[in-house]
């Protein structure tokens, strides 16, 4: 569930190419930190 999750954002933000391409490490700092962010504030809030 939270790698579907994971994807789900990746491919909102534009970076599903990317990742097909070369894995999770092809990200960088920055787009990982966005990935993770966004990830953390969904998963907050479905807790609520």
């Amino acid at each position: 569930m939270m790698e579907r999750l994971k994807l789900e954002i990746a491919e909102e933000l534009g970076l599903l190419d990317k990742i097909n391409r070369g894995g999770w490490g092809e990200l960088n700092g920055v787009e990982s930190g966005r990935v993770g962010g966004i990830l953390s504030s969904r998963l907050k809030k479905s807790l609520k």
